[in-house]
């Protein structure tokens, strides 16, 4: 375990060569082997520290890299305190999740993208790989980090790269506007997130996580008000409604589907958007002092994974029905740590990482398979051309829908027991979700591979008269349909193992003791969302239900769900003409859906072009007013210089001038005097004597 500064170093190698040296020099399948060595290398470290981890007493292990930040005196709440940050990694049960989710799926999306991206040229292909690795490495760097400040770092890496991943067609405006969208809503949650931060060590005087809990819970739970703690837990959600795409911040995340399949995957289904989730589990102690704020952490969650459900109902973009879906399921993992079960929100996190990477690899090879075309409205029929596709994507539809025993089953319906325990009127909510999950799932299902073809025409490729098939977006003949390459399909069925499989880490207590095993994910994960570093085996809020309850739910939420298959089946298979009359019927209903409820439209008219006025106004108060002072008083200079300048050339400057001019023109007569003779100096003497001799007697004779 003290090795687990690898795991992220790996993949961050494995950027820093492809990015320095493999857009020159290297060829697509080394850059390719690089970057999955890169990943291969930390999923096996990672399944050895996790394997170490297991068996360790206690379960948490802290290997600190260095000192990072130095001690700093700065305020506190209880006067000056050293702020002193160590760069150190912590290994607990739910980090050890999240690195065997980040690695694993990551290694698969990888291998998947060897073949996905092959199109590219081998400079973009290079520059791919570059990105992968880069993001994969700021993400174990955020699931490891042991206090805030090394999460921040990774916290804000992954915004970079999501940016970068998002907007990897950058020649495409859609892509770029993408890209850009993201980095910004993301901006203002990260604006949340700090704030938090700077308040938690205020608070606290450290910012480390254990540190944080362990003093937090010898505070007040903050339940007949709103203090410190709930702003500290307002303010760190504010960051995770960016990053995990939640009400009102969740807009970039649809939008987002304009970059590759294989970064759909990896970021918006299986780690970035569930690193606010992550980050809520992490601070769990924090939270449960806060009840307000878990309230307003469960309605959000639960409103927003209704408001995406109604959107995905009528998507016809076969990735943005599984953007959608990724929100409503994001809400119901926000859902669970409101009610205060953050086993269940994590047990959630972790199968939603199978099938939803599933599906997102599913729809990257539809999409191969047709020619770059998303619109599920041209496709059908399409089992018969590829049944590895279709039959992993309807594995990964019935976990999602929550079918037993399937994974999406065990941790969707204790999230939903939970709920029912804590609030009826959510636990509604979150069943209609359900139903809705199901519904717009197997539509996609049904739309895409049933029914009739839809698709273009294509000829058979003749090697005696040459290739008649249409070409592609990348000058490649298309010659329609087909399964997609090896390379592409292992991990799908790696996927599909998972998640029919990984929910038996969590059976529901009513099945469990009818079976004799327990809830092995409650009693691993429980240290983590504890000020100690002894677990107790049972969730915090603790889940007090009979087992007769617990059968009824499942069993209705079962109901619920096979409702939403059948009513998908019965439009989209049986009677598809039903679904136009829908759409007809409901016009007004479908339009205000397929437009996303105008919040984008809102956003615009508001916050977009809001700013943008701002800007104009605020541009033209420094033209005008700013500036126009500025200018003013330049003017102002110029002019009093001007004065200056007159003054001191015809009045300072002319007196001088006359005065010089005087004594010059006298000068001229006393010079006339100035002979030289010496009989003139001769006369000129005399006649004084003789003035001087006349007034002395003419003075004298008058006295």
């Amino acid at each position: 375990m003290d090795l687990i500064w690898l795991i992220p170093l790996l993949p961050g190698l494995g950027a820093a060569v492809n990015g320095l040296l493999g857009i020159r020099y290297f060829s697509k399948p080394v850059a390719a082997g690089i970057a999955c060595a890169a990943m291969g290398g930390s999923l096996l470290l990672s399944l050895f520290a996790f394997a170490q981890l297991l068996g360790a007493e206690h379960r948490e292990h802290i290997v600190t890299i260095a000192n990072w930040i130095p001690p700093i005196p700065l305020e506190t709440v209880s006067g000056v305190g050293q702020f002193e940050v160590p760069w150190a990694f912590r290994l607990d049960p739910l980090s050890g999740m999240m690195i065997l989710i980040v690695t694993g799926i990551g290694f698969l999306i990888h291998l998947y993208s060897s073949s996905y991206m092959d199109h590219e040229p081998r400079g973009g292909y290079v520059r791919f790989f570059t990105y992968l690795n880069l993001f994969c490495f700021f993400m174990l760097m955020l699931v490891l980090g042991s206090s805030f400040l090394v999460m921040f770092v990774g916290w804000e890496g992954v915004g970079l790269c999501s940016y970068l991943l998002i907007g990897f067609w950058y020649h495409k405006k859609s892509a770029a506007d993408a890209g850009k969208k993201a980095f910004i809503v993301n901006r203002i949650g990260d604006f949340g997130f700090v704030l938090g931060v700077f308040l938690v060590f205020f608070t606290f005087g450290t910012l480390d996580f254990r540190e944080v809990a362990e003093a937090a819970a010898h505070m007040p739970v903050e339940a007949g008000g709103f203090g410190v703690i709930s702003l500290i837990c307002l303010l760190l959600f504010v960051g995770a409604t960016g990053k995990s795409a939640q009400i009102p911040l969740y807009v970039w995340l649809p939008d987002a589907m304009e970059g590759p399949t294989p970064v759909s995957a990896l970021i918006h289904a299986a780690t970035m958007v569930t690193a606010g989730v992550y980050m809520v589990a992490r601070n769990a102690v924090l939270f449960e002092h806060a009840p307000n704020v878990m309230f307003i952490v469960a309605v959000v969650g639960a409103v927003t994974a209704l408001v995406a459900a109604t959107i995905g109902l009528v998507q016809t973009d076969i990735k943005k029905v599984l953007a959608y879906s990724t929100v409503s399921q994001l809400g119901y993992m926000f859902l669970a740590t409101g009610v205060g079960a953050f086993s269940a929100a994590a047990f959630h996190l972790m199968t939603h990482a199978f099938f939803k990477a599933l599906l997102f690899l599913g729809s990257g090879s539809v999409i191969h398979a047709m020619n770059d075309e998303q619109d599920m409205q041209k496709m059908g029929n399409m089992r018969r051309y590829m049944p590895v596709t279709f039959i992993t994507m309807f594995v990964g539809s019935i976990a999602i829908a929550g079918i037993p025993p399937f994974s999406g089953f065990f941790s969707k319906d204790e999230i939903l027991a939970y709920t029912f325990q804590e609030n009826k009127v959510l636990w509604g909510l979150a069943v209609i979700t359900a139903g809705m999950t199901a519904f717009y799932m197997f539509r996609l299902i049904f739309m895409t591979f049933f029914g009739e073809y839809r698709g273009p025409s294509w000829e058979k490729a003749d090697d005696s008269h040459g290739d008649h098939g249409h070409d592609d977006n990348h000058g490649h003949a298309w010659h329609g349909p087909h399964e997609s390459p090896r390379l592409m399909t292992t991990p799908l069925w790696v996927l599909a193992v998972g998640a029919i499989v990984a929910g038996f880490v969590g059976i529901p207590a009513a099945i469990g003791d009818f079976i004799g095993v327990g809830n092995a994910i409650h009693h691993f994960l429980e240290p983590s969302f504890t000020a100690g570093l002894a677990g107790h085996g049972d969730e915090h809020a603790g889940l007090h239900l009979s087992h007769a309850v617990e059968w009824a739910l499942m069993a209705f939420s079962v109901l619920v769900a096979a409702c939403g298959i059948g009513l998908a089946y019965v439009n989209y298979v049986r009677r598809p003409e039903r679904a136009a009359q829908w759409k007809t019927n409901w016009a007004g209903a479908h339009r205000v859906l397929t437009n996303k409820y105008y919040v984008d439209e809102l956003y615009d008219a508001t916050a977009v072009k809001g700013t943008m006025a701002s800007g104009r106004g605020l541009w033209t108060f420094d033209k005008g007013v700013v500036d126009g002072a500025v200018n003013g008083a330049g003017w102002l200079t110029r002019a009093a210089a001007w004065v200056s300048h007159v003054l001191d050339k015809y009045i300072v400057d002319g007196l001088v001038n006359l005065v010089g001019w005087i004594f010059a023109e006298g000068s001229y007569v006393f010079r006339r005097g100035q002979t030289g003779l010496i009989q003139n100096y001769a006369v000129a003497t005399l006649f004084g004597v003789f003035v001087f001799v006349t007034v002395y007697v003419v003075a004298r004779y008058v006295g």
